[in-house]
């Protein structure tokens, strides 16, 4: 992918950011993959300055580590790592769910219905850039419609080193053990029920990616 970008270098060092972010959240690099800075600069199109800064963000937020200039490397996910993450998500982002309740209206809902849509046919067709997409954007389309953006920034922290990983189990585990409660999530919105919203996308978190993940730990 060539970024085509006109602008100052804080423009293009913004978009070199937000291209390897994606990348990361939706599991596009996966766990202890190492990354090139010349070679990300070459698939970019860019030099390696804004390549090095953008790596240098995403290593402040936990999303890579940096142990020279040619060795950069997604963290490889552990037990205890899964854990801690696992429970930050179901601190944070069930409460970012509930806040959003009175901010939602018929067109996010109808947003909602299409993502799950398109989230049930990419796990049927096993498609896993899809579904990690689609369901990035179902749950930032409910954190981020919330007030409280410190709270979803942590949030996108938490998925930045979640991500990888998400596409890991993905792969692992067939599509029809890829349950989720977004339906649940969705009938809760349209009943205006904060706590019904909240108990879904805690089962969510817990039960769907939670259960399949720990699991895919296991040797």
């Amino acid at each position: 992918m060539i970024l085509n970008f006109k602008g100052s270098d804080e423009g293009l060092n913004a978009s070199v950011y937000a291209e390897l972010r994606k990348r990361i959240v939706t599991g596009f690099i996966s766990p202890n993959h190492e990354l090139s800075t010349r070679g990300l600069a070459g698939e970019l199109g860019v030099s390696q300055t804004p390549v090095r800064d953008a790596l240098s963000r995403l290593s402040a937020e936990g999303a890579v580590s940096i142990r020279s200039k040619r060795r950069v490397r997604v963290p490889e996910m552990t037990s205890e790592r899964f854990d801690d993450l696992l429970r930050c998500r179901l601190l944070l982002e069930p409460e970012a769910a509930a806040l959003a309740v009175p901010h939602l209206n018929a067109e996010d809902i109808q947003r909602l219905r299409d993502l799950d849509v398109q989230l049930a046919t990419a796990a049927a067709a096993n498609d896993a850039a899809t579904y990690m997409q689609a369901n990035y954007d179902f749950h930032f389309a409910l954190y981020r419609a919330q007030p409280q953006k410190t709270l979803t920034q942590l949030i996108e922290t938490l998925w930045l080193q979640f991500g990888p990983y998400m596409r890991v189990v993905f792969g692992r585990v067939a599509s029809g053990k890829l349950n989720d409660s977004h339906q649940i999530a969705i009938r809760a919105i349209e009943s205006g029920d904060a706590e019904a919203l909240r108990a879904a996308i805690t089962h969510d978190i817990s039960d769907g990616m939670g259960l399949l993940g720990r699991s895919a730990l296991t040797p």
